[in-house]
């Protein structure tokens, strides 16, 4: 189960990133946007990009809460570095006389 929510994590992820960078640039930076001889066009892909963006993102955080959810119980409790210092406190040398 675990290894169908990772694979399917990192394939939102991998889509997540291409929408991102297929969106219009608004400042100018690095998008990749249509020009703006198609304005009337550019309009509508910006909605629904934005929208999809919005989609996937969802979905990924939602998919990353499950992967946390699941693996947390998997998890052991350990023990502190303090308590193996405790532990191994009775086994110092001790100064002779």
């Amino acid at each position: 189960m675990e290894n169908i929510l990772l694979i399917i994590n990192i394939i939102l992820a991998i889509i997540l990133v291409i929408l991102v960078l297929l969106q219009k640039s608004e400042g100018g930076a690095l998008g990749i946007g249509v020009s703006q001889d198609s304005f009337m066009f550019a309009r509508s892909a910006g909605n629904f990009m934005t929208k999809a963006t919005a989609i996937v993102a969802t979905l990924f955080i939602i998919c990353s809460l499950t992967l946390t959810i699941l693996s947390r119980d998997e998890i052991s409790p350990t023990k502190s570095i303090l308590d193996t210092v405790e532990e191994n406190s009775d086994e110092t040398p001790k100064l002779p006389e």
